[in-house]
């Protein structure tokens, strides 16, 4: 699951150790073409604003200073603000300044007024920094879109601090099972109703209600499993029993949080009770490794692991180095989603996959939450916690800031 201040999260892996940006500037530094990575004869002397560096004032002329796209810093300049075209990078400018002294001045009041020819250097040197986190964090958000395989968009936003994407973390849209662990992902029957909803399908062959209603809302308690249509099954993509193999519906952004939490995840768009909105996917492993890395993830403050104990207790989910947008929703004690047990194409019931729920309406702009002590049988009572030495050396603090926060993530 998420971290509990988050700080030791990951999220981002580039496939290889040069960055595109760096590639183009060795290319027009040297003056070379490469089609492969957009540089050809027809832009290698182009020159675009990727963001602003300084400022100052030459007999009452205001210039700012260049940093060009796909060009190395030696090449930045200084140009006069008339020549630049560039609103939004101006206004970024005048906020990361206007930012920046808001934190030095404590509160104190600031005048919007600049009488000043030059920008002090720690000023400057936090613009810089904040323009180049802004262009890391569009870089991430275009691979984490580049790697998902469901319909909502996923964005990511830090107006907290100058933490960039964090890295050893691997995007992945299922599970990936560590060696030795074997996943079926194919089913070996199927149903052939023509109207699932009112036929005997899928799930009355596993011995359970259907989970949803016309509305696509989950109408079964937690605790209940939930039984898809699979690939075997004769059933269109339009069947009311495919929800959550259709993946995440809706946007959502990946946020810095102000609480101390780290990253958490909140929703672009209004959420309806009883949604689905996200599976929580990562590492298979068996729970003897789970217990072993669990050691360490407890002295580190965080938690990624997702027992799979809907009948046995075999194997663990862990998200720590391999996930999806789930992999940054923070826990609390009050939370908006609830977990459920899926079954699909694989039909092995130590291995269901993990649904998120919403429990209430959830409204554009809402931080997304579970709890980490919630299983997929529902139960979140003080017996389904794990009290072993091993798991108890440690204790997490919740800073969840829930009227009912019980304390501790263990």
């Amino acid at each position: 699951m998420a971290a509990a201040g988050a700080e030791a999260r990951g999220a981002w892996c580039v496939p290889c150790l040069v960055s595109l940006d760096t590639l183009q500037e060795l290319c027009r530094k040297e003056k070379l073409t490469c089609k492969s990575i957009g540089i050809t004869k027809r832009n290698l002397n182009n020159y675009e604003v990727e963001y602003l560096c300084d400022y100052k004032v030459v007999k009452d002329m205001e210039y700012y200073l260049v940093k060009w796209k796909g060009w190395p810093d030696s090449t930045n300049t200084w140009e006069p603000l008339q020549n630049l075209k560039c609103p939004l990078l101006l206004q970024q400018f005048s906020n990361d300044k206007h930012n920046y002294l808001s934190q030095v001045n404590k509160g104190k009041a600031i005048s919007l007024k600049d009488n000043n020819k030059a920008l002090k250097p720690a000023v400057a040197e936090y613009i810089v920094k904040k323009a180049k986190q802004r262009v890391a964090l569009q870089r991430w958000q275009d691979e984490l879109n580049r790697r998902k395989n469901h319909k909502g968009m996923i964005f990511v936003e830090n107006t907290v601090d100058l933490e960039g994407p964090p890295s050893d973390f691997y995007y992945i849209n299922e599970y990936k099972p560590a060696p030795g662990i074997s996943l079926v992902n194919e089913a070996t029957f199927g149903c052939s109703c023509t109207d699932c909803f009112f036929e005997k399908c899928c799930p009355a062959e596993a011995g359970v209600l259907l989970a949803y209603n016309k509305n696509q809302q989950i109408k079964i308690p937690p605790g209940t499993p939930i039984y898809e249509c699979n690939s075997r099954c004769q059933c269109g993509p339009d069947c009311p029993n495919r929800i959550v193999q259709k993946g995440t519906q809706y946007s959502l952004c990946i946020f810095r949080t102000s609480n101390g939490c780290g990253w958490g995840v909140k929703t672009l768009v209004k959420i309806k009770r009883m949604s689905f909105v996200m599976e929580y996917v990562g590492e298979v492993i068996t729970s003897e490794e789970a217990e072993r890395r669990g050691q360490l993830y407890d002295n580190k403050g965080i938690t990624y692991l997702f027992d799979l104990d809907y009948e046995s207790d075999e194997f663990t989910v862990d998200a720590a180095r391999y996930g999806n947008v789930s992999h940054f929703v923070n826990h609390s004690c009050d939370p908006n989603l609830q977990v459920f047990n899926v079954f699909i194409d694989n039909l092995d019931t130590r291995l269901p996959r993990i649904a998120l729920f919403s429990t209430r309406t959830i409204n554009a702009g809402e931080e997304l939450t579970f709890d980490y002590q919630m299983k997929g049988s529902g139960d979140i009572s003080s017996d389904s916690v794990d009290h072993s030495p091993a798991k108890k050396r440690v204790r997490t603090v919740c800073k969840c800031g829930a009227v009912t926060c019980r304390g501790y993530l263990n």
